[in-house]
């Protein structure tokens, strides 16, 4: 049977046309003119001589252009592939020839980012070809680079079918399930798995309208909110903290029925204070790019656990497992392995290192679940530091220093040791107006840590480095560490 992501769009359209869908500014599309901009965007792909399969690079910011050059490339066949906006130009150059794209499509000064390759701007893809291209459900709709845009990429193969599962497995949530009465702000960038199809992806098959915010900016962005009436804010845990500045927020989020974090880890203290200051339950969910995104939510239960990251979704299959693949007992901690639908195919070009032949993908994450199933997570296995044969989760140590006086955030890495073949490094960041005592922080942490897992080195630095998510860039860090 053919299926394209694309046709979600037009059954919503069929059910809402008259409906508003987006609004970007001064912009506005219904539903039914949404599916008009994206047939037009698809018959300008055609029309370019590109054809199903082909890649296409999406360099744009959150706006109703990329909404339809996106959902025109699928629906054309081709191969989006959503690029971080503040890539360098030597970091798109390096993924263009990996993935072979065709063709560039941006907007603004994006497009003088994208060389040796065609280029067109945001809104110029608009024809008349003719359009037919029968989609395979299994046919590549999306690749999303994960990491190495500066050294080896690597691109998750998304195709239809794991794309429309995702939203699919979303709506089985029951009551917390997005419905056509919803207006969801739509500020988490759409080059992000998250973004893309945990948001836009959720919305088109819902007929929930999307106010789009490029950027996210604690006054516009609460403007959007309280002049739109939102009620769904789905945000990046660095949101939160921005907005809990705001003496009137309980007031502006007045119109806000469900907040949704899930691009990176939540600190616990920082939800009992949005909670507090808006009244609020802030929702976690689990996800990553290669599971389009969508894993665990505490969308849908009676009473979300706080520090949980919820139960599986519908659909999805579960379960904690140690180094040889094996189930663990109780709710002792493992990698987390995940089956399902949505998973990805592998990673591009050849399908490497996707879920072996019973369906399950190590995810490399570590977690554990409690007797009810809800899914408590760890850490990164890759960001595990063994430290004369013992294991040290950084986040444990993170989470014991954010709890000091004066440090505001903390990030642990490990680096070489002549003694006991790794060591934990901490960098710290001084609250407002505080100054850190490195050899204070030590002896708290002293008290609270084996000595294994204390950091032998401490750094004070003035920031740490962020993903467009939120996520401490740790990458980074150890770069700056050598």
């Amino acid at each position: 049977m053919n299926f394209n992501f694309a046709d979600v769009l037009r059954d919503t359209a069929r059910r809402h046309g008259e409906r508003l869908a987006l609004v970007d500014g001064d912009r506005r599309l219904t539903w039914s003119e949404l599916d008009e901009a994206v047939e037009r965007a698809a018959q300008g792909y055609a029309g370019a001589g590109l054809v199903p399969g082909y890649r296409v690079v999406l360099l744009m910011a959150n706006s109703i252009d990329f909404v339809t050059s996106y959902l025109g490339c699928l629906r054309a066949g081709l191969v989006a592939v959503p690029l971080n906006t503040g890539l360098t130009k030597p970091e798109i150059g390096n993924v263009v020839k990996h993935s072979g794209a065709r063709l560039v499509v941006a907007d603004g000064d994006l497009a003088d980012k994208a060389e040796g390759v065609k280029v067109v701007r945001a809104g110029e893809l608009d024809g008349h070809a003719p359009l037919s291209p029968q989609t395979d459900p299994e046919s590549l709709a999306v690749l999303l680079y994960t990491s190495g845009t500066s050294g080896d990429p690597r691109a998750a193969m998304l195709t239809h079918r794991a794309l429309a599962a995702n939203v699919e497995n979303l709506a089985g949530l029951g009551e917390d399930r997005m419905g056509p009465e919803d207006l969801v702000l739509g500020v988490l960038p759409m080059f992000h798995a998250f973004g893309l199809n945990a948001v836009l992806g959720w919305a088109v098959a819902t007929g929930a309208a999307l106010v789009v915010d490029r950027r996210f900016d604690s006054t516009g962005t609460l403007d959007l909110i309280s002049s739109y009436a939102v009620t769904r804010l789905p945000l990046a845990p660095p949101a939160l903290h921005a907005l809990l500045a705001r003496d009137d927020l309980r007031e502006r989020l007045a119109s806000v029925k469900v907040v949704l974090t899930g691009a990176s880890s939540l600190d616990r203290a920082l939800a009992d204070r949005f909670e507090q200051a808006t009244g609020l339950f802030v929702h976690q969910g689990y996800g990553l790019t290669e599971a389009s995104p969508g894993v665990t939510t505490t969308l849908g239960e009676e009473e979300p656990k706080p520090g949980s990251v919820g139960r599986p979704l519908p659909g999805v299959d579960l379960r904690i497992a140690d180094e040889q693949g094996e189930d663990v007992e109780g709710d002792d901690p493992g990698e987390i392995l995940i089956r399902g639908k949505n998973l990805f195919s592998g990673y591009w070009p050849d399908g490497v290192d996707g879920p072996d032949g019973d369906g399950w993908y190590r995810t490399g994450d570590v977690g554990f679940l409690d007797t009810d199933g809800d899914l408590y997570l760890v850490d990164r296995l890759r960001e595990l530091v063994i430290v004369s044969g013992f294991n040290v989760f950084p986040s444990e140590v993170e989470e014991v220093l954010v709890g000091a006086p004066g440090v505001r955030e903390a990030a642990v890495i490990g680096v070489p040791s002549d003694e006991t073949g790794e060591a934990v490094k901490a960098f710290v960041v001084p609250a407002t107006g505080a100054k850190i005592d490195v050899a204070d922080l030590l002896e708290y942490a002293g008290q609270r840590l084996a000595r294994f897992k204390c950091p032998v080195e401490v750094e004070v630095v003035d920031h740490l480095p962020h993903s467009v998510t939120g996520k401490v860039a740790k990458g980074r860090l150890r770069e700056t560490d050598r």
